[in-house]
């Protein structure tokens, strides 16, 4: 318990130095304002960290963003050893999240069950019922058709 503890804390703190990193310390125009920090996970062993990221932009932008973060793998690195103090400094491997791309995907299914949605209403909206509007019988009204039944054949 105490070793997942310690690995949420080094993974916080190495999204928050990655974060602030490439925000004020890396002069690399690939990894401008675009580049978002969304989730750090550390191993069990503490030896090796995966940072999740998102890119605004295109595919031309993530690709050049994903080269831009693999070339200062060092110098980020090494940022994180000097914050965390710890006696190794985990590895980094950066993978872009694929969050951004699920919430668009699940969006767009929303858009077409709306549209769906909204059409049937359109039909059916002056449609009437096939038979009567309540087509249940009612205990009273059985009585009362044998009743005028029974006086008809007197």
């Amino acid at each position: 318990m105490a070793d997942n503890a310690r690995a949420k804390k080094l993974a916080d703190l190495i999204r928050e130095v990655v974060a602030q990193k490439l925000q004020r310390g890396i002069k690399d125009p690939r990894l401008g304002s675009h580049v978002t920090i969304t989730d750090t996970r550390v191993t069990g062993d503490l030896r090796e960290a995966t940072v999740f990221y998102t890119v605004y932009g295109d595919d031309e932008e993530r690709a050049s963003a994903a080269a831009g973060l693999e070339s200062a793998k060092g110098i980020l690195r090494s940022a994180v050893g000097a914050a965390a103090g710890t006696k190794f400094t985990p590895t980094l491997s950066f993978v872009a999240d694929a969050l951004p791309d699920n919430a668009r995907t699940i969006e767009d299914l929303l858009d077409k069950a709306r549209a769906s949605d909204a059409k049937v209403r359109e039909v059916s909206s002056g449609a009437q019922y096939a038979g009567e509007a309540d087509p249940y019988r009612k205990p009273g009204e059985d009585a009362d058709e044998a009743d005028d039944e029974g006086r008809a054949a007197e």
